[in-house]
């Protein structure tokens, strides 16, 4: 079986961007893990459960049935309890509380699991928080997508207005900062480059530039 390709990052790097072009230039299935934490942001929100809440988080993530599914053109969609919650995933609430249900480490252990079982049965691209160090950490292909906090906030900027929605500088620009320092600190399987994984830092790169930096590797 081929390997996977691991791309780990902070919020806004570009690293989903990268990674779906990289799916596509190869004709494998790109997997956003990121989605499936927000899925069970989702899931917390509408069952009144608590981001901060570990024990009633945890308790959540073992009841609920999170699910992977792939339109015919391979587009990614999550499923909580048969339903399709897509559509959902994307706001800076839900955002956070991806970040804040990712530190609870029974919510981390069943995304792993179900991230392994995924690149088990078919060679992915796959990008998140700890790919490269815990889901996918015997693959040779490990890369570690960033770019500098203003940057990122610009990009977020961009994309929120060019969707039509407000977008304040200033408040993304802390809630990224806020977020890097909780993903980077947290106790359970924190973010970081681990040394046998090639750091690309995108503030200067086009998409462009920063799928060639990987393809060029793999």
């Amino acid at each position: 079986m081929k390997a996977s390709i691991g791309i780990d990052g902070p919020a806004g790097a570009g690293k989903s961007t990268v990674a779906k072009r990289i799916a596509k230039i190869l004709n494998i299935p790109y997997l956003d893990t990121g989605a499936m934490y927000r899925g069970v942001a989702v899931a917390a929100k509408r069952h009144g459960v608590s981001f901060t809440d570990e024990a009633a988080v945890a308790a959540l993530v073992g009841a609920i049935d999170l699910r992977v599914r792939y339109t015919e053109s391979g587009e990614q969609h999550i499923l909580v309890d048969g339903e399709d919650v897509t559509g959902e995933l994307r706001t800076e609430e839900i955002g956070q509380g991806a970040s804040l249900v990712s530190r609870v480490p029974a919510v981390r252990d069943r995304m792993t699991e179900l991230q392994r079982e995924v690149a088990h049965a078919q060679r992915v691209v796959m990008d998140g928080r700890d790919i490269c160090t815990n889901v996918l950490p015997d693959t040779p292909y490990k890369f570690f997508v960033t770019a500098s906090a203003e940057e990122r906030a610009n990009r977020r900027v961009r994309q929120l207005r060019e969707l039509g929605q407000p977008a304040d500088y200033d408040t993304i620009l802390h809630d990224i900062i806020r977020r890097d320092k909780q993903d980077s600190e947290r106790a359970y399987k924190p973010l970081y480059c681990g040394a046998d994984t090639k750091r690309i830092d995108t503030t200067e790169m086009t998409i462009e530039e920063a799928v060639e930096a990987i393809l060029s590797e793999v």
